[in-house]
């Protein structure tokens, strides 16, 4: 890793550029009392608080509901259901063993984008333990109420376990959510130009091209340390003017997060690393959709496979189900079929595809999970009697 200075540098109380002027710290004091004794809390509308606290499990009522509308919908076409389960009861096996290798390498690649991230900032970690983090991570992303947010949280803690402090961890989060991005982005505009007229006609050109150009310019930004701060410094700042937050010691600590990500340079090698194992994550993953048409005998519908795949993903990451349950097996079936997939076929090679990548990773991730979680915990009992042993057993709990 190579550093570079804070891309701000330390300003006097009158520089226009502080997060917040200086100021008197009776005043400061006096102030923040008054500021307590007339502030009234702020009291969210009742249907707010009950659609928040709600949502994570509508979300499963609304999976289900889908779910049922999808047997509802193939209720109708028996025919074909049961023509795709004759193709699932003869299987390739070798095929099917390839596909499932495929999936397993696309976890292998995701975990080698954090290993690099974090080599960023020092931080070493074995390519066992990130994949098996990343496969806890999908597992709990994949199946729990609010699973995204709860996952980025899990991992959040891994990387402190590692040695990564609180701004370098919160960084690593945001750059994989971009390397995935742009990579994403990357493989649809490649699925784009292989699909050609095809593609063209489902008016997908300029969607492609619009949010490739956005993903990129969000990637550069990132890698530039300099354009990074002064992004974060813009919101802040924002935030200041319209939401008086943040304030005093929580200003200071956004602002020491800040210059401390400001530090983080990564070089041309390991930028070009990290989006090579993105890409070759969604590559290996739409290779095991591609594996379960040879699995069950189906011929791959090569021109249209990654502009429908990456439909698929970016069903995946709608915040409707938790991991795209039944919206993914939807988009994917519709959009192959379009592109000459065999009905009967296509069903039965994604939900082949899907059996693979989604609701198999689920047993194998909790079982990481609880492997990591009695790692951990028999880390933290040796430290519970030494000195300074209960904070780090919090921490690492």
């Amino acid at each position: 890793m190579t550093s570079r200075p804070p891309a701000r540098q330390a300003r006097n109380a009158e520089g226009s550029g502080a997060i917040e002027p200086a100021r008197n710290a009776a005043g400061d004091q006096d102030s923040e009392a008054e500021g307590h004794q007339n502030r009234s809390p702020s009291v969210k509308p009742l249907w707010r608080q009950l659609m928040r606290r709600s949502w994570p499990w509508l979300r499963y009522v609304l999976g289900l509901a889908l779910a049922v509308l999808a047997l509802w919908a193939l209720s109708g076409r028996r025919d074909e259901l049961s023509g795709a389960t004759k193709y699932l009861s003869h299987l390739d096996w070798v095929w099917l063993v390839l596909g499932v290798a495929g999936e397993a390498a696309s976890l292998v690649a995701f975990g080698l984008i954090q290993k690099r991230l974090l080599e960023a900032g020092d931080v070493r970690i074995g390519i066992g333990r990130v994949t098996a983090i990343t496969f806890a991570s999908t597992a709990i992303a994949n199946s729990m109420p609010a699973g995204p947010v709860v996952s980025s949280v899990f991992a959040f803690h891994q990387y402190r376990r590692q040695g990564a402090d609180d701004a370098f961890a919160g960084w690593i989060l945001a750059a994989v959510f971009v390397s995935a991005s742009v990579s994403l982005a990357l493989v649809a505009a490649a699925g784009l130009a292989i699909a050609g007229a095809e593609g063209a006609g489902f008016d997908l050109v300029w969607v492609t091209v619009g949010v490739l150009a956005v993903a990129v310019v969000i990637g550069a930004v990132f890698v530039q340390p300099r354009a990074l701060a002064a992004v974060c410094y813009f919101f802040v700042r924002t935030s200041q003017r319209l939401f008086h937050r943040p304030r005093g010691e929580s200003a200071a600590r956004v602002e020491a997060m800040i210059d401390r990500i400001s530090l983080v340079h990564l070089s041309v090698r390991q930028i070009v690393s990290v989006t090579w194992w993105g890409v070759a994550n969604w590559v290996f993953d739409c290779g095991c959709l591609a594996l379960s048409f040879m699995a069950v005998g189906a011929g791959v519908p090569w021109k249209g496979l990654l502009l429908a795949y990456g439909a698929g993903q970016l069903a995946v990451n709608l915040p409707i189900t938790p991991g795209g349950l039944g919206v993914v097996e939807g988009s994917l079936t519709i959009a192959l079929v379009a592109f000459g997939g065999a009905e009967t076929q296509t069903v039965a090679a994604v939900l082949l595809y899907r059996i693979i990548s989604f609701w198999g990773e689920l047993p194998i991730g909790w079982v990481t999970w609880g492997v990591i979680t009695l790692t951990n915990r028999r880390m933290v009992q040796p430290l519970a009697g030494t000195r300074g042993g209960s904070e780090v057993a919090e921490v690492m709990a």
